[in-house]
């Protein structure tokens, strides 16, 4: 019998080794999330991908396939190979409800395929991805979060102008996560992603996003100003000085005054 104690409320173990066999076995099931990233990285998705596609089972076959080939590969890799695998398998299956069904299973990790579902998508246009892409922005999982971002990186560098002004009606939202995701998404350099190198040389271009959020009062959105601004200044320090040198003759805003800490923190600035 599974514990409830161990499931419900829990704070998630630091090491891989220390993760109860009980909340590793219902991670693996797909019936419960990851509380932190040590869990997340223990998730086995051979053994999650057969119990949530037990009704595909040739879609199954062909992920086993693919996984088997990849010995030793990250997790983010393994990700990115299911979802190419289910994503090639629903187009030419033409199963759209699988979609669905992954998109809003309990499982982080099997929303995390759907996830990148959505990016690897090249029939869909740039707005129509976006539009797909929201509700994992939105999600209330970390990791989900993360990869949504992460996983619009190179259509958002295809189409820059196109998605910051898509983005721009995103600022508005009253949602933290959707807020943050403009910012998090368009990051000149990121973490653990390719550059946006137009945005390294160019920070301007998306000022409109900044400029709509610099006073945002959500803590979680502010962070993510705050890198943004320090990785525009790590290749345009005069730009970033420029910027929230304005925004502080501005307003003293206390919410603005933390981002411009946080920009600000690899170079000397005057307050």
């Amino acid at each position: 019998m599974i514990k409830r104690g161990v499931l419900c409320d829990r704070k998630g173990a630091a090491k891989s080794k220390d993760i109860p066999a009980e909340v590793r076995i219902e991670l693996n099931k797909g019936t419960i999330e990851s509380v932190n990233l040590t869990e997340w990285l223990a998730v086995d998705h051979l053994v999650l991908l057969q119990n949530v596609l037990s009704d595909y089972p040739v879609l199954l076959q062909a992920c086993k396939n693919r996984l088997g080939k990849l010995q030793g590969a990250s997790v983010r890799t393994l990700v990115l190979e299911i979802s190419k695998t289910l994503l090639s398998g629903i187009k030419e299956a033409g199963a759209p409800r699988l979609f669905a069904y992954l998109a809003h299973h309990p499982s982080d990790s099997v929303r995390c395929w759907a996830v990148y579902m959505v990016g690897m998508d090249h029939e869909l246009i740039i707005n129509e991805q976006f539009k797909a892409i929201s509700p994992f922005a939105a999600d209330t999982h970390f990791g989900v979060r993360e990869l949504a971002w992460m996983a619009m990186r190179e259509p958002i560098e295809t189409h820059l102008l196109e998605s910051i002004r898509i983005l721009m009606d995103w600022t508005n939202s009253a949602h933290e996560n959707i807020r943050r995701f403009t910012t998090e998404a368009t990051r000149p350099r990121g973490v653990w992603c390719k550059h946006l190198k137009v945005l390294t040389a160019q920070p301007e271009l998306a000022m409109g996003l900044l400029e709509a959020l610099k006073a945002d009062p959500s803590p979680y959105v502010q962070l993510s100003i705050g890198n943004w601004l320090n990785d525009a200044g790590k290749s345009r320090p005069d730009w970033l000085v420029h910027v929230c040198k304005s925004w502080l003759a501005e307003s003293s805003d206390q919410h603005t005054l933390k981002i411009v800490k946080r920009a600000t923190r690899n170079i000397s600035f005057q307050f």
